[in-house]
Protein backbone atom coordinates (compact mmCIF):
# COMPACT_ATOMS: atom_id res chain seq x y z
CA UNK A 1 0.00 0.00 0.00
CA UNK A 2 1.05 3.55 -0.61
CA UNK A 3 0.84 4.40 3.09
CA UNK A 4 3.23 1.55 3.90
CA UNK A 5 5.59 2.61 1.18
CA UNK A 6 5.48 6.15 2.56
CA UNK A 7 6.14 4.99 6.09
CA UNK A 8 8.99 2.74 4.95
CA UNK A 9 10.59 5.64 3.13
CA UNK A 10 10.33 7.92 6.13
CA UNK A 11 12.05 5.32 8.29
CA UNK A 12 15.38 6.32 6.81
CA UNK A 13 14.69 9.96 6.07
CA UNK A 14 16.22 11.10 9.33
CA UNK A 15 19.58 9.95 7.99
CA UNK A 16 19.28 11.72 4.67
CA UNK A 17 22.28 13.92 5.26
CA UNK A 18 25.23 12.68 7.27
CA UNK A 19 27.88 15.09 8.47
CA UNK A 20 30.44 13.78 5.97
CA UNK A 21 33.59 15.30 7.40
CA UNK A 22 36.89 13.81 6.30
CA UNK A 23 39.44 13.65 9.06
CA UNK A 24 42.06 11.26 10.37
CA UNK A 25 41.98 12.87 13.82
CA UNK A 26 40.29 11.29 16.83
CA UNK A 27 36.51 11.50 16.38
CA UNK A 28 34.24 13.72 18.44
CA UNK A 29 32.23 11.97 21.20
CA UNK A 30 29.07 11.99 19.06
CA UNK A 31 30.70 10.16 16.14
CA UNK A 32 29.47 6.58 16.23
CA UNK A 33 31.05 5.32 13.02
CA UNK A 34 33.36 6.39 10.22
CA UNK A 35 33.04 4.96 6.70
CA UNK A 36 35.99 5.76 4.43
CA UNK A 37 36.35 9.06 6.26
CA UNK A 38 32.62 9.90 6.30
CA UNK A 39 31.25 10.30 9.81
CA UNK A 40 27.94 8.98 11.11
CA UNK A 41 26.82 10.94 14.18
CA UNK A 42 24.86 9.85 17.22
CA UNK A 43 21.93 12.34 16.87
CA UNK A 44 21.11 11.17 13.36
CA UNK A 45 21.41 7.49 14.29
CA UNK A 46 19.14 7.98 17.31
CA UNK A 47 16.59 9.77 15.13
CA UNK A 48 16.58 6.84 12.72
CA UNK A 49 16.39 4.42 15.64
CA UNK A 50 13.34 6.24 16.99
CA UNK A 51 11.62 5.97 13.62
CA UNK A 52 12.01 2.17 13.81
CA UNK A 53 9.86 1.90 16.93
CA UNK A 54 6.22 0.93 17.16
CA UNK A 55 4.53 3.46 19.47
CA UNK A 56 1.84 0.91 20.41
CA UNK A 57 4.34 -1.68 21.64
CA UNK A 58 5.91 -1.84 25.12
CA UNK A 59 8.97 0.28 25.83
CA UNK A 60 12.09 -1.80 25.06
CA UNK A 61 14.63 -2.59 27.74
CA UNK A 62 17.99 -0.83 27.68
CA UNK A 63 19.60 -3.95 26.23
CA UNK A 64 16.94 -4.21 23.50
CA UNK A 65 17.33 -0.54 22.69
CA UNK A 66 21.10 -0.83 22.42
CA UNK A 67 20.87 -3.98 20.28
CA UNK A 68 18.49 -2.29 17.86
CA UNK A 69 20.72 0.78 17.73
CA UNK A 70 23.70 -1.39 16.76
CA UNK A 71 21.61 -2.98 14.00
CA UNK A 72 20.47 0.42 12.77
CA UNK A 73 24.02 1.73 12.73
CA UNK A 74 25.21 -1.30 10.77
CA UNK A 75 22.52 -0.66 8.15
CA UNK A 76 23.62 2.95 7.89
CA UNK A 77 27.23 1.91 7.45
CA UNK A 78 26.25 -0.44 4.62
CA UNK A 79 24.11 2.24 3.04
CA UNK A 80 26.93 4.78 3.13
CA UNK A 81 29.31 2.29 1.51
CA UNK A 82 26.90 1.80 -1.38
CA UNK A 83 26.28 5.53 -1.76
CA UNK A 84 30.01 6.15 -2.03
CA UNK A 85 30.35 3.44 -4.69
CA UNK A 86 27.45 4.86 -6.66
CA UNK A 87 28.98 8.32 -6.66
CA UNK A 88 32.27 7.00 -7.97
CA UNK A 89 30.40 5.34 -10.84
CA UNK A 90 28.39 8.45 -11.63
CA UNK A 91 25.10 6.82 -10.61
CA UNK A 92 23.79 9.39 -8.16
CA UNK A 93 20.08 10.13 -8.63
CA UNK A 94 19.27 13.30 -10.55
CA UNK A 95 17.09 16.15 -9.30
CA UNK A 96 14.41 15.13 -11.80
CA UNK A 97 14.35 11.54 -10.56
CA UNK A 98 14.06 12.72 -6.98
CA UNK A 99 11.20 15.11 -7.78
CA UNK A 100 9.33 12.39 -9.67
CA UNK A 101 9.62 9.96 -6.75
CA UNK A 102 8.68 12.69 -4.27
CA UNK A 103 5.53 13.47 -6.26
CA UNK A 104 4.68 9.77 -6.38
CA UNK A 105 4.81 9.51 -2.59
CA UNK A 106 2.94 12.72 -2.00
CA UNK A 107 0.12 12.23 -4.52
CA UNK A 108 -2.19 10.01 -2.41
CA UNK A 109 -2.31 12.60 0.40
CA UNK A 110 -3.82 16.02 0.80
CA UNK A 111 -1.30 18.72 1.70
CA UNK A 112 -2.47 18.72 5.33
CA UNK A 113 -2.21 14.92 5.58
CA UNK A 114 1.23 14.92 4.03
CA UNK A 115 2.55 17.62 6.38
CA UNK A 116 1.06 15.76 9.34
CA UNK A 117 2.87 12.59 8.28
CA UNK A 118 6.16 14.47 8.19
CA UNK A 119 5.52 16.16 11.54
CA UNK A 120 4.56 12.90 13.25
CA UNK A 121 7.90 11.41 12.18
CA UNK A 122 9.94 14.48 12.98
CA UNK A 123 11.24 15.04 9.45
CA UNK A 124 11.03 17.82 6.90
CA UNK A 125 10.32 17.86 3.19
CA UNK A 126 14.04 18.30 2.54
CA UNK A 127 14.78 15.30 4.77
CA UNK A 128 12.45 13.19 2.69
CA UNK A 129 13.87 14.39 -0.62
CA UNK A 130 17.43 13.79 0.56
CA UNK A 131 16.52 10.28 1.61
CA UNK A 132 14.76 9.60 -1.69
CA UNK A 133 17.95 10.66 -3.45
CA UNK A 134 19.94 8.17 -1.40
CA UNK A 135 17.47 5.34 -1.99
CA UNK A 136 17.29 5.98 -5.73
CA UNK A 137 21.07 6.20 -5.90
CA UNK A 138 21.51 2.84 -4.16
CA UNK A 139 18.85 1.29 -6.38
CA UNK A 140 20.62 2.53 -9.53
CA UNK A 141 23.86 1.02 -8.27
CA UNK A 142 22.26 -2.35 -7.49
CA UNK A 143 20.42 -2.39 -10.79
CA UNK A 144 23.72 -2.02 -12.62
CA UNK A 145 25.94 -4.16 -10.43
CA UNK A 146 23.46 -6.89 -9.44
CA UNK A 147 20.16 -7.00 -11.31
CA UNK A 148 21.65 -6.52 -14.77
CA UNK A 149 23.90 -9.54 -14.25
CA UNK A 150 21.09 -12.00 -13.52
CA UNK A 151 20.38 -14.51 -16.28
CA UNK A 152 17.70 -17.21 -16.22
CA UNK A 153 17.99 -19.86 -18.96
CA UNK A 154 15.35 -22.18 -20.37
CA UNK A 155 17.29 -25.04 -18.80
CA UNK A 156 17.03 -23.36 -15.38
CA UNK A 157 13.25 -23.17 -15.80
CA UNK A 158 12.99 -26.79 -16.95
CA UNK A 159 15.11 -28.05 -14.05
CA UNK A 160 13.04 -26.13 -11.50
CA UNK A 161 9.78 -27.44 -12.95
CA UNK A 162 10.94 -31.04 -12.93
CA UNK A 163 12.13 -30.77 -9.33
CA UNK A 164 8.92 -29.07 -8.15
CA UNK A 165 6.13 -30.57 -10.25
CA UNK A 166 3.82 -30.87 -7.24
CA UNK A 167 3.80 -27.09 -6.87
CA UNK A 168 2.09 -26.81 -10.25
CA UNK A 169 -0.73 -29.21 -9.53
CA UNK A 170 -3.83 -27.08 -8.97
CA UNK A 171 -6.10 -28.87 -6.49
CA UNK A 172 -9.23 -26.82 -7.23
CA UNK A 173 -10.47 -24.12 -9.55
CA UNK A 174 -9.05 -20.67 -8.81
CA UNK A 175 -10.30 -17.27 -9.89
CA UNK A 176 -8.11 -14.22 -10.14
CA UNK A 177 -10.37 -11.32 -9.23
CA UNK A 178 -9.98 -7.57 -9.19
CA UNK A 179 -12.49 -5.33 -7.49
CA UNK A 180 -13.62 -1.75 -7.11
CA UNK A 181 -15.20 -1.15 -3.72
CA UNK A 182 -17.32 1.88 -2.82
CA UNK A 183 -18.35 2.23 0.82
CA UNK A 184 -21.17 4.35 2.30
CA UNK A 185 -18.94 5.83 5.00
CA UNK A 186 -15.75 7.89 5.20
CA UNK A 187 -12.56 5.93 5.75
CA UNK A 188 -9.61 7.89 7.22
CA UNK A 189 -7.23 5.16 6.00
CA UNK A 190 -8.33 5.53 2.38
CA UNK A 191 -5.84 6.92 -0.11
CA UNK A 192 -6.84 6.23 -3.68
CA UNK A 193 -5.17 8.42 -6.28
CA UNK A 194 -8.07 10.86 -6.44
CA UNK A 195 -8.68 10.93 -2.68
CA UNK A 196 -12.29 10.22 -3.61
CA UNK A 197 -14.44 8.80 -0.80
CA UNK A 198 -18.23 8.44 -0.66
CA UNK A 199 -19.64 9.31 2.77
CA UNK A 200 -23.30 8.23 2.50
CA UNK A 201 -25.22 5.37 0.95
CA UNK A 202 -26.70 7.68 -1.67
CA UNK A 203 -23.23 8.92 -2.65
CA UNK A 204 -21.90 5.36 -2.74
CA UNK A 205 -24.68 4.12 -5.04
CA UNK A 206 -24.25 7.07 -7.38
CA UNK A 207 -20.47 6.70 -7.44
CA UNK A 208 -20.55 2.96 -8.13
CA UNK A 209 -23.10 3.45 -10.92
CA UNK A 210 -20.93 6.16 -12.50
CA UNK A 211 -17.86 3.91 -12.31
CA UNK A 212 -19.73 1.03 -13.91
CA UNK A 213 -20.72 3.33 -16.75
CA UNK A 214 -17.09 4.39 -17.24
CA UNK A 215 -16.12 0.74 -17.47
CA UNK A 216 -18.83 0.16 -20.04
CA UNK A 217 -17.36 3.05 -22.03
CA UNK A 218 -13.98 1.34 -22.11
CA UNK A 219 -12.11 2.88 -19.17
CA UNK A 220 -9.31 0.64 -17.90
CA UNK A 221 -10.40 -1.29 -14.78
CA UNK A 222 -7.01 -1.18 -13.08
CA UNK A 223 -6.60 2.57 -13.49
CA UNK A 224 -10.17 3.21 -12.35
CA UNK A 225 -9.63 1.09 -9.23
CA UNK A 226 -6.42 2.96 -8.41
CA UNK A 227 -8.23 6.28 -8.83
CA UNK A 228 -11.55 5.57 -7.08
CA UNK A 229 -11.71 2.25 -5.22
CA UNK A 230 -12.25 2.69 -1.48
CA UNK A 231 -10.54 -0.53 -0.42
CA UNK A 232 -7.30 0.54 1.34
CA UNK A 233 -5.84 -2.94 0.87
CA UNK A 234 -6.18 -3.18 -2.91
CA UNK A 235 -6.71 0.29 -4.42
CA UNK A 236 -2.99 0.90 -4.93
CA UNK A 237 -2.64 -2.42 -6.83
CA UNK A 238 -5.58 -1.76 -9.14
CA UNK A 239 -8.03 -3.76 -7.01
CA UNK A 240 -6.17 -7.05 -7.48
CA UNK A 241 -7.36 -9.69 -4.98
CA UNK A 242 -5.07 -12.34 -6.39
CA UNK A 243 -6.18 -15.93 -7.02
CA UNK A 244 -9.17 -16.96 -4.92
CA UNK A 245 -9.76 -20.74 -4.61
CA UNK A 246 -13.26 -22.03 -5.14
CA UNK A 247 -13.41 -23.26 -1.54
CA UNK A 248 -13.04 -19.65 -0.37
CA UNK A 249 -15.85 -18.57 -2.66
CA UNK A 250 -18.02 -21.31 -1.11
CA UNK A 251 -17.65 -19.55 2.24
CA UNK A 252 -18.62 -16.15 0.85
CA UNK A 253 -22.03 -14.70 0.03
CA UNK A 254 -23.88 -17.02 -2.40
CA UNK A 255 -24.67 -14.11 -4.71
CA UNK A 256 -20.98 -13.24 -4.84
CA UNK A 257 -20.00 -16.78 -5.79
CA UNK A 258 -22.70 -16.98 -8.45
CA UNK A 259 -21.44 -13.74 -9.96
CA UNK A 260 -17.79 -14.81 -10.02
CA UNK A 261 -18.34 -18.26 -11.51
CA UNK A 262 -20.65 -16.80 -14.16
CA UNK A 263 -18.06 -14.32 -15.42
CA UNK A 264 -15.87 -14.98 -18.42
CA UNK A 265 -12.21 -13.95 -18.28
CA UNK A 266 -12.01 -10.20 -18.90
CA UNK A 267 -15.68 -9.63 -18.09
CA UNK A 268 -16.89 -7.06 -15.53
CA UNK A 269 -19.73 -7.79 -13.12
CA UNK A 270 -22.76 -5.66 -12.36
CA UNK A 271 -22.75 -3.84 -9.01
CA UNK A 272 -22.92 -6.27 -6.07
CA UNK A 273 -24.31 -4.90 -2.81
CA UNK A 274 -22.64 -6.46 0.23
CA UNK A 275 -22.50 -5.44 3.86
CA UNK A 276 -19.26 -3.48 3.43
CA UNK A 277 -20.39 -1.56 0.37
CA UNK A 278 -20.82 -1.84 -3.37
CA UNK A 279 -18.47 -4.08 -5.35
CA UNK A 280 -17.66 -4.19 -9.03
CA UNK A 281 -15.63 -7.27 -9.96
CA UNK A 282 -13.53 -8.24 -12.94
CA UNK A 283 -12.42 -11.79 -13.63
CA UNK A 284 -8.77 -11.42 -14.61
CA UNK A 285 -7.98 -15.11 -15.06
CA UNK A 286 -9.25 -18.59 -14.20
CA UNK A 287 -7.32 -21.76 -13.49
CA UNK A 288 -8.92 -25.18 -13.81
CA UNK A 289 -7.80 -27.95 -11.44
CA UNK A 290 -5.10 -30.32 -12.63
CA UNK A 291 -1.40 -30.38 -13.48
CA UNK A 292 -0.12 -27.21 -15.09
CA UNK A 293 2.41 -27.95 -17.80
CA UNK A 294 5.75 -26.25 -18.37
CA UNK A 295 4.50 -25.14 -21.77
CA UNK A 296 2.07 -22.79 -19.97
CA UNK A 297 3.50 -19.24 -20.27
CA UNK A 298 2.23 -18.41 -16.76
CA UNK A 299 4.12 -21.38 -15.33
CA UNK A 300 7.29 -20.30 -17.08
CA UNK A 301 6.94 -16.72 -15.88
CA UNK A 302 6.24 -17.84 -12.31
CA UNK A 303 9.39 -19.99 -12.31
CA UNK A 304 11.43 -17.23 -13.94
CA UNK A 305 10.31 -14.74 -11.27
CA UNK A 306 11.10 -17.17 -8.46
CA UNK A 307 14.58 -17.92 -9.77
CA UNK A 308 15.29 -14.27 -10.46
CA UNK A 309 14.31 -13.28 -6.93
CA UNK A 310 16.50 -16.00 -5.44
CA UNK A 311 19.50 -15.01 -7.51
CA UNK A 312 18.98 -11.34 -6.82
CA UNK A 313 18.93 -11.88 -3.05
CA UNK A 314 22.08 -14.01 -3.26
CA UNK A 315 23.96 -11.52 -5.45
CA UNK A 316 22.88 -8.57 -3.31
CA UNK A 317 24.24 -10.28 -0.21
CA UNK A 318 27.50 -11.18 -1.96
CA UNK A 319 27.90 -7.69 -3.42
CA UNK A 320 27.34 -6.08 -0.03
CA UNK A 321 29.86 -8.41 1.61
CA UNK A 322 32.45 -7.61 -1.06
CA UNK A 323 31.77 -3.88 -0.76
CA UNK A 324 32.09 -4.04 3.01
CA UNK A 325 35.41 -5.87 2.74
CA UNK A 326 36.75 -3.10 0.51
CA UNK A 327 35.70 -0.28 2.82
CA UNK A 328 37.53 1.20 5.78
CA UNK A 329 34.96 1.15 8.58
CA UNK A 330 35.32 1.95 12.25
CA UNK A 331 32.26 1.33 14.45
CA UNK A 332 32.94 3.38 17.57
CA UNK A 333 29.59 2.53 19.13
CA UNK A 334 30.34 -1.19 18.95
CA UNK A 335 33.73 -0.51 20.54
CA UNK A 336 32.10 1.38 23.40
CA UNK A 337 29.58 -1.41 23.97
CA UNK A 338 32.33 -4.04 24.04
CA UNK A 339 34.58 -2.04 26.34
CA UNK A 340 31.72 -1.34 28.75
CA UNK A 341 30.42 -4.92 28.75
CA UNK A 342 27.17 -3.78 27.19
CA UNK A 343 26.36 -1.09 29.75
CA UNK A 344 27.25 2.05 27.83
CA UNK A 345 26.34 4.29 26.19
CA UNK A 346 22.86 5.07 27.46
CA UNK A 347 20.39 4.79 24.56
CA UNK A 348 17.06 6.64 24.69
CA UNK A 349 14.43 3.90 24.88
CA UNK A 350 11.43 6.01 23.85
CA UNK A 351 8.10 4.17 23.64
CA UNK A 352 7.44 1.08 21.59
CA UNK A 353 9.35 -1.92 20.41
CA UNK A 354 11.31 -2.22 17.24
CA UNK A 355 9.48 -2.51 13.98
CA UNK A 356 10.53 -4.71 11.08
CA UNK A 357 11.67 -2.32 8.42
CA UNK A 358 13.79 -3.23 5.43
CA UNK A 359 17.48 -2.32 5.60
CA UNK A 360 18.35 0.86 3.82
CA UNK A 361 21.37 -0.81 2.32
CA UNK A 362 19.44 -3.02 -0.05
CA UNK A 363 16.08 -1.55 -1.00
CA UNK A 364 13.90 -4.06 -2.77
CA UNK A 365 11.80 -3.24 -5.80
CA UNK A 366 8.35 -1.98 -4.85
CA UNK A 367 5.64 -4.58 -5.04
CA UNK A 368 2.03 -4.89 -4.08
CA UNK A 369 1.25 -8.47 -3.06
CA UNK A 370 -2.40 -9.21 -3.57
CA UNK A 371 -4.38 -10.51 -0.59
CA UNK A 372 -6.08 -13.85 -0.96
CA UNK A 373 -9.30 -12.76 0.72
CA UNK A 374 -12.64 -12.33 -1.01
CA UNK A 375 -15.13 -9.49 -0.44
CA UNK A 376 -17.16 -9.72 2.73
CA UNK A 377 -20.54 -11.42 2.58
CA UNK A 378 -23.70 -9.36 2.66
CA UNK A 379 -25.87 -9.06 5.70
CA UNK A 380 -28.59 -11.68 6.16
Amino acid sequence: MVRKAFAATLLVSALAAFGCKHSDAAPAPDVWAVVNGDQIHRPEAEKYYKSRLNPQAPTPSQEEALSLTLNVLDELINNDILIQRARKLGLEATDGEVEDKFTEFKNPYTEDEFQRQLKDRGVTTNDLKDDLRRQLTVQKLLNREVVAKISITDQDISDFYNQNRAQFNVAEAQYRIAQILVTPHKDPQLHNRKNDDATTDVEARRKSAALLQQLANGTDFTQLAMDYSEDPATASSGGDLGYVPESSLNQSDPALKRTVVSLKVGQVSPIISLKDGYHILKLMAKEAPGQRQISDPQVQQSIRDTLRNRKEQLLRAAYMAEARDGAKVTNYLAQQVTESNGKLPEIPKFAGAAGASAPASAPAPASAPAPSNVPAASQP
